[in-house]
């Protein structure tokens, strides 16, 4: 089934600013692949507890911040790409987990078990992204890529279908403010991002 980029409003701060999103349902021409599947498990509630425990990504950030803010994304959806640089002046506070989902396309899973099994993750997210938001498709997929990172990311596929998330990147953390846990889907700016983890954006 074909896949398309779409406007993702899941909050109403969200709706106001047009944040922009990728999603698994909506049909168009440009991008295509499975969405991983459907699931005999019953749906389950998103919470911050089960994204810790069961999902599988890479730190990037602050190893010893006690604020960590996971995040959903697929390797070839630009506007993770456009999160994963907003991010970056937040992460000598923030430590982030990234997730990686194979939604998109084929190519989406392969660059993140690529990812996953880099030496240094956060210098291939970095190239990765460079070269995706240049329209050059992204870092090339490995041939030593690990089964164990294969799998991690049909894993954290199957789990974010079965939260019943609708796009990426997806972001849940517990505000540092208010010390509750926070969802928002799509791309944000820098400041909205420190707004959603609870910290200042300088």
């Amino acid at each position: 089934m074909n896949r398309k980029l779409f406007l993702l409003a899941g909050l109403s701060a969200a709706a106001v600013l047009g944040v922009s999103a990728c999603s698994k349902n909506e049909p168009a021409a440009t991008a295509s692949a499975p969405s991983g599947g459907s699931t005999d498990k019953p749906r389950r509630t998103v919470s911050l507890e089960i994204v810790a425990a069961e999902a599988k990504g890479f730190t990037a950030g602050s190893m010893m911040s006690a604020i960590v803010a996971y995040v959903f994304f697929d390797p070839q959806c630009p506007h993770c790409g456009y999160l994963w640089n907003a991010s970056l002046p937040l992460q000598k506070k923030v430590r982030f987990v990234w997730i990686p989902v194979g939604l998109i396309n084929p190519t989406s899973s392969a660059q993140g078990a690529t990812l996953l099994s880099a030496a240094d993750p956060v210098q291939a997210m970095t190239e990765h992204e460079t070269s995706l938001l240049a329209k050059q498709g992204g870092i090339g997929t490995s041939s030593s890529v690990t089964d164990e990172a294969k799998q991690a990311v049909a894993a954290n596929t199957a789990l974010f279908n079965n939260l019943g998330l609708e796009g990426v990147p997806f972001t849940i953390v517990k505000n540092a403010r208010t010390g509750q846990a926070v969802t928002r889907g799509g791309s944000m700016e820098t400041a909205a991002l420190a707004e959603l983890i609870g910290i200042d954006a300088a």
